[in-house]
């Protein structure tokens, strides 16, 4: 079931739960909280109900960042991220971002795939019953968040490389760059603003590419 190395490993990071009691979601954590839902198919038409916790921006003392998984509402594991949490069928794989969660799926021993459903009062389930609701006008603005990161590739990155080929090593190596893009201060830091806005927008319907994003991040 598990097939890749980085899956055994973050298998191998699971711990134990202590059977406390899922806290309510509420209001003031949309900022700082992630919750989402699995629900499988159990005996006698009854639901095997999974929860992911996460915080978003990590541990404030440790920096690291963990998910906790939930049975039936009682704590029944925790993983540092990234995370696979062995499940009926298959495992849950949570990653987490800069700006939030990047992936958190549940992916069949066959390897089929499945987002898990974010909490409605969430951040991400406030943005997910927006899709529902306005379905041309979702699309729209995540079309533009992409547009943005490109857009935002394109300006910064010569600009980036032009002092990094100024490094002596790498210009007696490859020789120097002349960026064809000079931006004044506050226009490089409206770009990055907006790239970050683009990319938490983006993170909010677990979208994720390691160029545009990562980038960004």
């Amino acid at each position: 079931m598990f097939g890749t190395s980085r899956q055994r490993r973050a298998v191998r990071r699971v711990k134990p739960g202590d059977g406390r009691a899922l806290e309510e979601f509420r209001w003031w954590q949309s900022l700082s909280r992630v919750l989402l839902y699995l629900r499988l198919p159990g005996h006698n038409g009854q639901q095997t109900v999974y929860a992911v916790d996460a915080k978003r921006w990590g541990d404030q003392q440790t920096g690291e960042y963990k998910a906790d998984l939930y049975l039936h509402g009682r704590h029944h594991a925790r993983a540092r991220l990234p995370a696979a949490f062995p499940v009926p069928g298959g495992v849950i794989e949570v990653r987490m971002s800069t700006f939030g969660l990047k992936r958190c799926h549940y992916v069949t021993a066959d390897g089929a795939e499945y987002q898990l459903d974010p909490d409605p009062r969430s951040s991400e389930g406030r943005r997910a019953r927006f899709d529902r609701e306005h379905p041309a006008l979702s699309g729209l603005i995540g079309f533009l968040s992409a547009t943005v990161l490109v857009i935002a590739l394109l300006l910064l990155i010569p600009q980036i490389a032009e002092p990094l080929s100024e490094v002596p090593p790498v210009a007696e190596r490859f020789g120097t760059f002349t960026s064809p893009v000079r931006l004044p201060a506050w226009l490089n830091v409206t770009v990055v603003v907006a790239s970050v806005v683009s990319s938490t927008e983006r993170a909010l319907r677990l979208r994720y590419s390691r160029l545009l994003d990562g980038a960004a991040g």
